[in-house]
């Protein structure tokens, strides 16, 4: 059995930590949760709250896979102004310079790496279906780093590949480059997409930004699907806190206040209008919730640890006159998703301020999918065909 086997073995193996829960009706279930995987899914659960992120840093060390060149692409590591990428070059001559995609891992700002098994098939795939050059960055992660670090390595990792002379090393054309990340890389794309349009040393525009599952904002963590996804697997609600709350320190009274939804300070009450999801969620989301006004926090907290105020961590809490500069958008949210409304109310925002965005919403979708294909192998290959069939219409 080769490597790629046995991570995808222990792939299957770990992500029973996040089945505690059955899945909903209408998606297919395709591994049998038995009693010792519901005991494994207690004791990760148990241990992710008492013990944090530590218990799973070395599994996934072992879900992890070399760069290993194949038959159609050359996959080499290397780093981008010190920061590591993993860059996938197709084999096949092209008469014209090639697409590129700058691809960011999720993981919570806590966990994984561009070597993640799927992260590396689905750049290879990708690289290879596009003609494309997919490069795929790593980030210092959370809890030995905090906020900005995670932003600044991606944003200097980007800057360093559309750098002229970097582009044209790898025979990319510069007028067709995406920006794109899942999860917490989905956050990450949209915040250095935003940041490039006011960096002056940058020449070269992305054409396009390819966001999934995007965690965008954490002024409000009681939007309707964190309500009603708050136990649902893999990203049940107190593990997207824990992730943000991690992101931006490791005190425990952020992520304690945001457990109430009471961190923001009055000071920062006009952001609000800004993720007001009354008026910016379709009609059919509302269903059933009723809008309240918030319940302010201490000033001292957000002193302390102001990133989550930061858009550069919330970029929902831009401008619409930033918003308007912004480049073709591409935004999958999941029916059974705790982040659903954050991509909602940005694929709202990014319309009225006059952006062009596909929005492509999963009604059987669940967060990380594609982290974790073996929770449903049907939804993974139908988001990845569409992900890269919308990228080969419009890169």
């Amino acid at each position: 059995m080769g490597r790629r086997s046995w991570c995808l073995l222990l792939l299957g193996v770990l992500v029973a930590y996040c089945i505690y829960t059955p899945l909903p009706e209408n998606i297919e279930e395709p591994m049998p949760i038995n009693t010792p995987l519901k005991a494994l899914a207690h004791l990760a659960t148990f241990l992710v709250e008492f013990l944090g992120f530590d218990f799973f840093k070395p599994m996934m060390i072992f879900l992890e896979v070399p760069p290993t060149s194949h038959k159609n692409v050359i996959v080499t590591d290397t780093k981008f102004n010190n920061t590591p990428v993993r860059v996938y070059v197709p084999r096949r001559k092209s008469d014209t310079l090639r697409r590129s995609v700058f691809y960011i891992h999720g993981g919570g700002w806590v966990l994984g790496s561009a070597a993640f098994i799927s992260y590396d098939l689905l750049s290879e795939r990708t690289a290879d279906r596009l003609n494309a050059v997919v490069v795929s960055t790593n980030y210092r992660l959370a809890p030995k780093y905090h906020f900005p670090v995670q932003f600044e390595d991606v944003y200097d990792a980007l800057k360093w590949f559309l750098r002229k002379n970097i582009l044209e090393e790898y025979g990319v054309d510069p007028g067709r480059i995406a920006v794109s990340g899942d999860s917490a890389g989905g956050n990450l794309a949209a915040a250095v997409a935003q940041q490039l349009l006011d960096d002056p040393d940058v020449k070269i525009r992305l054409k396009i930004q390819s966001l999934i599952y995007p965690g965008l904002q954490t002024l409000d963590v009681e939007t309707p699907s964190y309500q009603d996804n708050a136990h649902m697997p893999v990203l049940p609600k107190s593990l997207a806190i824990r992730f943000y709350s991690n992101y931006i320190t490791s005190d425990s009274a952020l992520r304690k206040a945001m457990m109430s939804n009471q961190h923001v300070p009055v000071e920062a009450a006009p952001l609000f209008k800004l993720v007001n999801w009354s008026s910016l969620l379709p009609e059919r989301f509302l269903k059933g919730h009723v809008y309240k006004a918030p319940t302010f926090g201490s000033s001292e907290l957000a002193r302390k640890h102001p990133g989550f105020l930061d858009v550069r961590v919330a970029p929902l809490l831009a401008a619409d006159s930033k918003l308007r500069d912004l480049p073709l958008t591409y935004l999958v949210t999941c029916q059974y998703d705790v982040l659903r409304d954050d991509g909602l109310m940005y694929v709202r925002r990014l319309r009225d301020a006059g952006v062009p965005v596909t929005h492509n919403h999963l009604e059987d979708g669940f967060h990380g999918i594609l982290s974790f294909p073996v929770l449903s192998f049907k939804i993974y290959y139908r988001l990845v065909d569409e992900y890269i069939g919308w990228l080969d219409e419009n890169l």
